[in-house]
């Protein structure tokens, strides 16, 4: 064995061909990048993800039939999912927010640069996500939106419930991470190791039952609304 990592497996979802087609294009021409399959919708995707078990799905969230959001849900219940990121456009914020709260791990627009949908993959690919600055203003736009004085109060409720599980020191790391600071960030404005937000980081994914640190932003957000 060379030591070397073995290709992170993508599978792309999209129901326009081209799409596919340049996206495989752009993915396969990488040495630690390797398209295993591809599917033109969510039905089809649900039966080659579990064929295939990629490490990354690249998702379309406007589907004919079963959508983007709702393949994004079935997908991240399986034992061992796959790490989702959205393809999107600017006028499908709402459906973005909600695959966020799914589980997603963050969304690329289709008119993204090829080099930098790598970078996304690849973020990804390690766990991390991937939120555009203007994108995600976009997003918590969406979020933080007009709706009813009741909805925001019972959605506002609901967060702080939540969040009140939380240590003083986990509710600083949340805070943190919704501010969008990485672990040696949060180290540094906590005067805390870095193995030591790790380890909070930890608490929190088990106290909140999320699965990423999107959630937990979008957690914080919703019960400061």
């Amino acid at each position: 064995m060379d030591g070397e990592r073995e290709p992170v497996r993508v599978v792309i979802v999209d129901d326009e061909q081209l799409v596919r087609l340049a996206l495989r294009l752009v993915l396969d021409g990488e040495p630690d990048l390797t398209v295993v399959a591809e599917a033109a919708d969510g039905d089809a995707a649900l039966t080659v993800v579990e064929e295939q078990r990629p490490d990354v799905v690249l998702m379309d969230i406007r589907m004919p039939g079963r959508d983007g959001l709702s393949t994004t849900r079935e997908l991240l219940t399986l034992p061992v999912p796959p790490r989702v990121l959205m393809l999107t456009t600017f006028d499908s914020d709402d459906l973005v927010l909600g695959a966020l709260r799914a589980g997603a791990l963050g969304f690329v627009m289709k008119d993204t640069p090829p080099a930098l949908i790598l970078d996304a993959v690849r973020t990804v690919a390690g766990g991390n996500p991937v939120l555009s600055p203007a994108a995600t203003a976009r997003v918590i736009a969406a979020a933080t939106g007009p709706r009813s004085s009741e909805a925001r109060r019972s959605s506002r409720e609901a967060a702080r419930k939540r969040l009140s599980a939380l240590s003083a020191r986990e509710l600083d790391t949340a805070r943190a991470i919704a501010d969008g600071l990485g672990n040696p960030e949060i180290a540094e404005r906590l005067h805390i190791s870095v193995a030591t937000v790790k380890a909070h980081t930890g608490n929190l994914f088990a106290k909140l039952a999320v699965q990423n640190r999107v959630q937990i932003a979008l957690l914080v957000r919703g019960a400061e609304e």
